[in-house]
Parts: C-alpha cells; structure tokens; sequence
C-alpha cells in the first residue's frame, strides 16, 4: 500500500506548482503589443512604459509599447479595432481618445462597438494656469478681467478634442465668458506661447503644472477637479470656487478588441492593478502626478457609458468639432 501522507504532499506539491501557471496561461504565451495612440515622449507613453515594463516583470510575458499617434489618438484606436481579439493586443489612452475623439473626429471604427474595457488604470487632474506676472492672481480676478468689453484675452489649445481644450470650453460655458482660442501643435509650442506671453492661458496636467508652479514661471489659478489635488493642496478647486459640479480630469484606461475572452481581459485587469498598487511603484507614479484608480473589470461598463454621455452631449452643446 502506499503511503498516504507521502501521496498527499506529492499532490499538494504539484498544485502548488500547477497554481501560477494556471494564472500565467490566462494570458497569450507571445509579446503583448501595448498601444499608445499618442507620440513618444508624452505623459501617456511615460504612464504605459512604465506600467508595461511592470507588468512584463511580473507575468514573464513581454508587453512591448507600440506608439500610433496622429489625429487625437484614432489613428491608434484603428488599428487596435482592427487587431486580432486574442489578447495580444492592448491600448492604453486617455479618455480624450476613448470618451472624446469620436464624437468629434471621422473614424473608420466604433468605440462602443469595437472596444471593450480591461479598466480604468489612473487620473489626473488639470490646472488653469497664466504667466506669474499676469495682472490676475486669483479666478475671480481673471473672470472679471474676461467680462470686460473689448478684452483681448486668449488661450492657447495644444488640440481640438483634448481634455484640457474641453477643460477651457466648459470653463467660459459655466463662468459666461468667452476666450480667443489659438491653436498650437502639441502641448510643447502651446507652452513655449505662454511662457513668451504670445498668449494668455493654457491648461495643463499636473505632471506638467508641477515644475512651472514652483519655479514660478506660471500661476495656478484653479483645480479642474471637485476635490483639492494632493500634489497642489494650496490651488483651490472650481467647485469650492462656486462652479458646481465642475469637473475634468484627465483618466487614463486599457482596452483590447472586442471579443478578447473575458479570462485574459481579468487576468491583464488584475496584472495592471497589481503593478498600479505595488508599494514601490508610489513614487513613480507621484513623480507623473497621477492618482491611481485600478478599477475593477466589473465597473467599466457603467464608467464608460456615464463619461461617453457627459462628453458627447457636451460636445454636440457647444458645437465642437474639427475645422
């Protein structure tokens, strides 16, 4: 006969072994291809390589970024609609290219219909920011200066459809005031025009705010979220400012194709939360002044279809679209 207690540490020693690999084959046993559908060297690629390296590290698998940038992110997002739904094909965008671009941008794909959501991953939040020797120091000042007739106060927007474009539109639709916008190609030259004083007002997420608020270049007039932002505690919010309700922020999410199996969609929202709240991560994530969220696989549904409809009724109220 057998021995029983060596036949039972046999079988506890295979599952244990049997356990992680269990886990790991819920992913592809291939390079994962993360796409960014924004350039290089932005705050989103810096967010997905370093999230993508963590994750490699800890599944054994190789999550490669693959930047697509080009038309607010659509450019990127087609190629992905169009990726084999296996689970070797991610995004991660921000909720300007997945909540936004399409209710403003002609696309050869369907968000609702070609997406769906691993989770929400991180937020940011955004800050009204104007030159340190601008004659306004506080919102209010800068809302009276707007109410002025004949003004000739501008702002400076990076691109149509970008959160902090939105940020501005809902801005002059809650104070009744309106800007001059002066469009720029990219967040860098938008910055450049304020710093020079060629225009008046930009806004920017916190990882950019950040550096410019302490070496007093530019002014935080307001926060764009309804509570005060950790990494700012001294800007005060529009809603403690009398905007009710006011609120944009800039949320970064993952998605894969439509039809990827719900176990590799799990398991990635799983990897990526782990990686998101591992205690040694906290300071890469505060150096790019991001809050993270890890929100669960069951809640993106819900989240997604509230932040499609806020932005696209927003979008058609104030006729925003592409020139």
């Amino acid at each position: 006969m057998r021995n029983p207690t060596r036949r039972a540490l046999l079988a506890g020693t295979a599952s244990l072994l049997a356990m992680p690999a269990l886990a790991q084959d819920e992913l592809p046993n291939r390079p994962i291809t993360v796409i960014v559908p924004w350039p290089a060297g932005g705050p989103t690629d810096a967010f997905a390589r370093v999230l993508s390296q963590r994750m490699s590290q800890d599944t054994g698998r190789n999550f490669v970024v693959d930047n697509r940038g080009g038309a607010a992110g659509t450019i990127g997002m087609q190629a992905a609609a169009r990726a084999r739904p296996d689970g070797t094909t991610i995004v991660i965008t921000p909720n300007s290219t997945f909540a936004i671009a399409h209710h403003i941008y002609p696309i050869q794909y369907n968000q609702e219909r070609d997406f769906v959501g691993v989770g929400l991953l991180a937020s940011s939040p955004l800050f009204i920011m104007v030159p340190a020797r601008a004659p306004y120091r506080t919102l209010q000042e800068y809302i009276a200066a707007a109410r002025q007739p004949n003004h000739r106060m501008t702002y400076a927007n990076s691109g149509v459809g970008a959160t902090s474009h939105l940020a501005v539109e809902l801005f002059m639709q809650t104070a009744g005031i309106t800007i001059e916008e002066v469009g720029y190609r990219g967040g860098g030259p938008a910055l450049q025009a304020v710093l020079a004083g060629e225009t008046g007002m930009l806004v920017l997420p916190t990882a950019a705010a950040m550096p410019l608020i302490a070496s007093g270049d530019l002014r935080a007039l307001a926060a764009t979220t309804r509570e005060r932002s950790r990494y700012a505690p001294d800007v005060p919010t529009f809603q403690e400012l009398g905007f009710a309700g006011f609120e944009v922020v800039e949320q970064v999410a993952m998605l894969a194709p439509a039809g990827t199996p719900e176990p590799i969609l799990r398991r990635l929202n799983a990897v990526a939360a782990a990686a998101l709240r591992a205690p040694d991560m906290a300071p890469r994530w505060q150096a790019m002044g991001v809050t993270v969220e890890a929100q669960p696989f069951e809640a993106w549904p819900a989240f997604f279809a509230a932040e499609n409809a806020k932005w696209r009724d927003f979008i058609r109220a104030r006729n925003i679209r592409v020139q």
